[in-house]
């Protein structure tokens, strides 16, 4: 009789094409996606040794971190241009299709995957961002790797594992007040968790609060798993992500009967009855607020009708010196001079629309600069077509093309030193968002709202 296996076991287990004497594996890789920052020398290395790209047809590459978001044209002569030069000569080299800058299937790694079809159900997918974590809200197990592990890939199709991870079941329960929404979930997670709570594990998030949740909200859940030091993130698949799939939009998507087999395989993946975690953890989210990061990880969280925290360690007492702040300050007594709506985490469409709710009819509190970053050209030219892009720009928020931007600060979208921003990306480190830079994570909605009134806000004031 065959045991139970979760989602993750099953996925896992179906692509080891080998085991390794030390107790890793080799695993096969179903899509590698790929961008300018962790490429260059895994084509170089490709190049040395006289090799092709394995499968240059399970190969997706776009440019997202650094490409110049205000549509201005790429300059060579900087580190963040060369890299986009680069990347463009080995695709064309190498035979891999390119999602170049502002075309119209251009955008963040993480955004295009699953709204080209290239994401699906049961796959591996890997890509040198540690957010790749964010495609396992399909069912897939998707994860960061190193450059060295590029060029492995690119090369061979597989990739050498270390032992199996362990596996972490969360079940999330309750439901959701206005204004709460799935990047509240995470943090809350990761809040009580901790910054290396997962270390070790695969997660897999289930319950009837994640059943509830669109695709989108699934991506933020699945995407800031790494921020707790997990491996991967992983949602079953059920008929949200099928309708998903199925949209008609979707060019790598399959079709007709080669969708139905796609089904068919889908709705074996749900964990077992009776399958085991090797630990599990449990979040009810009834009544819970927006969270808000206040220290430099995502585990240092709080309400945002809360005050910053007493500190408990040394690394806490650190945060609070570089953040500025002081134990007992209340979150909506902090005034922001930035407001950035974009990220791999939360630049979907579904998030521009959750954020113009707030603000349409409003205007952006003055002294504070507020800008809206698309995730791919599609998403904000349908943003144009739905107008939300009039939404944002009437109330005086930066319309932006699509790139990483200010999430991590490489293509000139920064912060100025102490500046402090109200941010809807996944990570809050010293100089993430430019030198001294400090950052405070939220929601869409919540940043919406901070925007307009210039300090930390509730947004269900708003609604």
């Amino acid at each position: 009789m065959n045991m139970p296996k979760t989602l993750f076991d099953k996925v896992w287990d179906s692509h080891v094409v080998a085991e390794m004497p030390d107790g890793g594996v080799l695993l096969y890789i179903d899509r590698h996606l790929v961008h300018e920052v962790t490429s260059p020398q895994a084509f170089d290395g490709l190049r040395e040794k006289g090799r092709p790209v394995r499968r240059p047809d399970l190969t997706f590459a776009t440019v997202d971190h650094n490409v110049p978001t205000d549509g201005r044209a790429i300059d060579e002569s900087t580190l963040s241009g060369q890299q986009l030069a680069a990347l463009n000569r080995n695709c064309q080299e190498f035979g891999v299709p390119l999602f170049g800058y502002l075309g119209d299937k251009q955008g963040i790694v993480h955004v295009i995957g699953p709204q080209l079809g290239i994401t699906l159900p049961g796959l591996t997918i890997v890509c040198g961002d540690s957010h790749t974590s964010t495609h396992g809200a399909f069912g897939a197990l998707a994860f960061g790797i190193g450059t060295t592990e590029v060029e492995h890939v690119l090369a061979t199709q597989t990739l050498p594992a270390p032992r199996k991870p362990k596996s972490l079941g969360i079940e999330v329960v309750g439901s959701l007040g206005p204004g709460v929404t799935a990047k509240d979930i995470i943090l809350a997670i990761i809040r009580k968790l901790g910054a290396s709570g997962g270390t070790g594990y695969v997660a897999e998030y289930f319950g009837p609060t994640i059943r509830a949740l669109g695709m989108s909200n699934r991506m933020t859940i699945c995407n800031m798993s790494i921020e707790m030091g997990a491996r991967a993130g992983m949602i079953a698949p059920d008929e949200t992500t099928f309708e998903f799939i199925g949209a008609e939009d979707r060019p790598f998507a399959p079709k007709d009967f080669a969708f139905k087999q796609m089904v068919e395989h889908a709705r074996s993946l749900s964990s077992d009855p009776g399958a085991s975690y090797d630990r599990t953890e449990r979040l009810d989210v009834e009544g819970m607020p927006p969270q808000v990061t206040w220290g430099t990880t995502p585990a240092m969280t709080t309400d945002i009708t809360g005050a910053v925290p007493e500190p408990r360690d040394a690394a806490e007492e650190r945060a609070l010196s570089y953040m500025g702040l002081k134990p007992g300050q209340s979150m909506a007594d902090l005034a922001v001079n930035t407001v950035f709506i974009g990220s791999c985490t939360n630049s979907r469409i579904e998030d521009l629309r959750e954020a113009a709710q707030v603000v349409r009819g409003r205007r952006v509190a003055p002294g504070v600069r507020a800008m809206v970053v698309p995730g791919s050209e599609a998403v904000k030219q349908l943003a144009e077509r739905e107008g939300l892009a009039d939404v944002f720009r009437d109330a005086g928020f930066e319309w932006h093309h699509a790139g990483c931007s200010m999430c991590l600060g490489m293509n000139g979208d920064i912060l100025r030193p102490q500046q402090r921003s109200a941010s809807t990306s996944n990570r809050p480190y010293e100089g993430r968002q430019g030198p001294g830079s400090r950052t405070h994570l939220v929601s869409p909605i919540t940043a919406a709202a901070t925007a307009l009134k210039g300090r930390f806000a509730d947004p269900r004031e708003l609604l």
